[in-house]
């Protein structure tokens, strides 16, 4: 029982220390850039030296991609958890509320949207495989989701669309096709567009570039998403 509950203890401890390292590894990154994320200086900077915090992450980029997994976990249980709680018969709500986690996800988390969706992390390089987290899939197939809700409104719009499936990448057409069979090349092409209306004004709160613009960045951020979906031939709510 006495080694049961020592190993207990390390292994606790080893959790807490491992979330401190990927907390201060953020940390560093929203002070000084993708860049400053190095194993060497989270060390320093918790008190640890170099060869011990070796032995939690064996190199820099063991690290930066579990960073990115963790962050992009985080976002698609959050957009996750919004759609599935708006109602499933009112497409409005559900592309609203998965846009409102987005963005609430994104000013929560600044280091973790930079991280994914910003500077690269100088001469960081991905697992062999190549493959995308699976929570990124997630974001993915939940983007699509919101193009599949609208589609029955908007396709009209879209009758002259020359959009074909070799216009876009194998990969992501091996993540939503499979998710949304019935969805033609133009709804494809529909939820990047979506994307473009959103990651483009979070993008630019994140960075700052709205803050010498505009005082209401919600207020612009709610009028984007009426527009947004009376674009998608959605009649809005009286």
């Amino acid at each position: 029982m006495a080694g049961t509950g020592t190993r207990g203890r390390r292994e606790r401890l080893r959790a807490e220390t491992t979330a401190e390292i990927k907390s201060v590894a953020l940390e560093l990154m929203a002070s000084g850039g993708p860049g400053a994320i190095t194993l060497r200086a989270i060390a320093r900077e918790m008190g640890m030296t170099a060869n011990a915090i070796y032995g939690y992450f064996a190199t820099r980029d063991d690290l930066v991609t579990t960073l990115i997994n963790d962050v992009y976990t985080s976002l698609a249980n959050a957009v996750d958890a919004a759609w599935d709680a708006a109602p499933a018969k009112d497409p409005a709500d559900r592309i609203r509320a998965w846009a409102h986690a987005f963005r609430g996800w994104a000013l929560a988390n600044p280091e973790g949207f930079r991280l994914i969706y910003g500077d690269p992390v100088p001469g960081y390089i991905a697992p062999e495989d190549g493959a995308a987290p699976d929570a990124a899939q997630r974001v993915c197939t939940g983007l699509t989701a919101l193009a599949a809700a609208a589609w029955p409104h908007a396709e009209h719009l879209y009758a002259d669309s020359d959009f074909q499936w070799s216009d876009f990448d194998a990969g992501l057409l091996g993540k939503v096709r499979p998710a949304f069979p019935d969805l033609p090349p133009a709804a494809v092409a529909l939820a990047l567009r979506i994307w473009g209306h959103l990651h483009g004004l979070v993008s630019l709160e994140i960075y700052g570039h709205l803050g010498t613009q505009t005082m209401s960045p919600d207020k612009l951020f709610h009028e984007e998403l009426t527009q947004l979906v009376r674009s998608l031939g959605i009649a809005p709510k009286a």
